[in-house]
């Protein structure tokens, strides 16, 4: 990765029809039961109302190269298919824009309308992608997934196994004014298998099946989620899931079934990273284990803390754009990002205190190949200057991420 300023950081193109539909609301903080229906993959009948409207429907003129949206045939169900047909071919430098969908309100055995009008959702704020998805269950298979509606996947043209590919994110911007947040007494760092548990640990006061469906909307030019009356959390909205095709292993996290990567766990091939600075301004790399690298993304978030310990963030339908570049002069064995502040280097394990080494690790790597650094030098630096960030807990391997300030190098 150059010292360099990212192009076209921060840029908003945001169209003014989905601004239209937005209005600000307080939260509702709905305590319900989970809902109780058939096994994965059962449908129930549709409610017969007029379709909601799709608010990302179609590629607003002028934005990007290509529009990827997030239809039934266009998305993945808790995994990345690594020899699925790709959804769009382009040429390294062409800009995508993605549509996403959270799995909140599409993936549980109630139908979607019954289910998310019953948390106090408009029918009119329920994306038509929810109903498609939700009806395309039926037939796909589970086993050894995970939840999470993933789009993809992108081929980019030149892309080779040893290759880098390079992800600048150019724009994320909210498609609905709403997101759901789960909470549980048992859920997140609470949880019983939770590394660290003890059988005779308190639990929380929550009851079982918690959700927290939180309104969004503009407040002084600026997107916010509204908690409380007194609380306004800003808006960072960043795709959970960045990812290539990986190499899947069983017996390696979250590989049960031979050639199925699980969306849970995070690894080389990026992932379920939970990254909550990967958000519009940064640039992504990641190592490329198959021809075209076969982009994936979803798991949008409209806002996250560093760990996302209850296990979910404010998981809202997100559109991103994306420009692409492959890099054939460097290998990398983790994922890495930067703006135009830090350069992001992280360390995945399933144990936390071994993703800490694996990120001073590549830290110390990266000081020495970018900027020339002794390994005793880099470790010097890294010990005095760099910020080791618990990224997430909570996705089986966990995720630490150096920041290393780029403001320290005169050159």
């Amino acid at each position: 990765m150059s010292d360099r300023r990212i192009r076209g950081a921060g840029t908003r193109i945001r169209g003014a029809d989905e601004r239209s539909h937005r209005r600000i609301g307080l939260v509702l903080f709905v305590v319900l039961a989970s809902a109780c229906g058939g096994p994965d993959g059962e449908q129930g009948a549709a409610d017969g109302s007029a379709p909601a409207p799709e608010m990302r429907s179609a590629e607003p003129a002028g934005e990007a190269d290509h529009f990827v949206p997030s239809t039934p045939e266009n998305v993945a169900w808790g995994w990345f298919p690594i020899d699925r047909e790709p959804v769009l071919r382009i040429q390294p430098g062409e800009t995508v824009r993605i549509n996403t969908l959270t799995h909140a309100g599409a993936t549980q055995s109630e139908e979607p309308v019954a289910y998310l009008t019953g948390l106090g959702l408009p029918r009119d704020e329920i994306l038509q992608d929810v109903l498609d998805f939700w009806a395309s269950r039926e037939g796909r298979p589970r086993e050894g997934r995970s939840g999470h509606v993933i789009t993809g996947p992108v081929y980019v043209e030149g892309a080779e196994p040893g290759d880098v590919l390079e992800v600048e994110i150019l724009s994320i911007e909210t498609r609905v004014a709403w997101g759901i947040n789960n909470t549980s007494a048992r859920g997140g760092v609470f949880s019983m298998d939770y590394p660290g548990a003890h059988p005779d640990d308190p639990a929380l006061d929550i009851p079982p099946g918690t959700r927290h469906v939180i309104r969004t909307g503009d407040v002084d030019g600026r997107e916010v989620a509204f908690m409380s009356d007194d609380i306004q959390v800003p808006l960072a909205p960043f795709m959970g899931i960045l990812a290539v095709a990986p190499d899947p292993v069983v017996g390696q996290p979250g590989v049960t079934v031979p050639g199925v990567q699980g969306s849970r766990p995070p690894g080389a091939f990026g992932g379920n990273l939970d990254v909550k600075d990967l958000k519009a301004g940064t640039t992504v790399y990641l190592p490329v284990f198959h021809e075209g690298a076969l982009f994936y993304t979803g798991d949008p978030h409209g806002a996250q803390g560093d760990g996302e310990v209850s296990g979910t963030a404010i998981e809202q339908s997100l559109s991103g754009v994306f420009r692409f570049a492959v890099h054939k002069d460097r290998t990398i064995a983790a994922p890495r990002a930067e703006d135009d502040e830090y350069y992001m280097i992280m360390g995945i394990d399933l144990d936390l205190d071994r993703a800490v080494r694996h990120a001073t690790w590549e830290v110390v790597n990266f000081l020495g190949e970018e900027k020339g650094l002794s390994p005793a030098d880099a470790l010097s630096l890294a010990s005095i200057a760099v910020d080791f960030r618990v990224s997430e807990v909570v996705d089986l391997t966990q995720v630490v991420t150096g920041y290393i300030p780029k403001n320290i190098f005169l050159r």
